[in-house]
């Protein structure tokens, strides 16, 4: 339907707590959900939350086949997620490198559960679990973040793993620590 503009980090939006959804059906949240499906795939992104869009309230989408963000990403199922919830099955922290749209060109190093169990509601008002793990776990959570305020950066443990894509990925390549 649309390419909306994605907030950058420091917009007040960001920082907020989204409140959920009360009718999953409601058919502001289907073009909401059109809206999101367009701009994610617009920016290349694997995931997209509505605050990204000043829209705040408490849906995600996501979807990766062939990302050129994401290169070596593994596939994770187009989502729509409405209300969602996650729930840490496995708590050892997982290093990976995150980008994110509010944060355009930068890449940073995030510890993150290894698997989780999330659940939450589709466009239909119907339910959906998984319990997943890698980079599916990965992209839910970093999403699920942008519900309550958090962006990546919050996250991280050392800035000197924090920088632009080109200088990361030509420390990676080369063999040497990102930063």
């Amino acid at each position: 339907m649309a390419i909306r503009t994605v907030l950058r980090m420091g917009h007040p939006v960001l920082a907020q707590v989204a409140q959920p959804v009360a009718d999953v059906r409601e058919p502001a949240v289907a073009m909401l959900l059109e809206d999101m499906f367009d701009t994610m795939a617009a920016c290349s992104g694997a995931g997209l939350a509505a605050p990204q869009i000043g829209v705040s309230v408490r849906v995600v989408v996501f979807g990766v086949t062939h990302n050129p963000r994401y290169p070596q990403a593994e596939a994770v199922p187009r989502t729509v997620l409405i209300n969602p919830v996650i729930e840490v099955l496995d708590p050892t922290p997982e290093d990976g490198w995150e980008g994110c749209l509010s944060v355009p060109g930068l890449r940073g190093l995030v510890p993150r559960p290894r698997a989780i169990r999330y659940h939450g509601f589709d466009e239909r008002g119907h339910l959906i679990e998984r319990e997943v793990g890698g980079f599916h776990a990965r992209v839910v959570q970093h999403e699920c973040d942008h519900l309550d305020g958090v962006l990546y950066p919050q996250r991280m443990r050392d800035l000197r793993q924090f920088g632009f894509e080109p200088e990361i990925h030509h420390a990676m390549l080369a063999g040497q620590p990102a930063a």
